[in-house]
């Protein structure tokens, strides 16, 4: 098992239906964070094992 950054990919389509769970904007996919962006509410959500936590208190602020 090795320590590099995860390379997993959001499906276009998924990420298309993807909106923020708190403004309803789109969200952008930054693959080497692993989080979905949401520059509307300045928060990142995190991919988890493949998945997107879609919940704001699991969110980051934006710096």
């Amino acid at each position: 098992m090795t320590d590099e950054t995860p390379t997993t990919q959001i499906d276009p389509h998924m990420l298309e239906v993807l909106v923020c769970p708190q403004t309803h904007a789109r969200l952008t996919y930054d693959a080497a964070r692993q989080e979905l962006v949401s520059k509307s509410a300045n928060l990142a959500f995190p991919i988890r094992d493949g998945i997107p936590v879609l919940l704001v208190d699991e969110a980051r602020e934006l710096d």
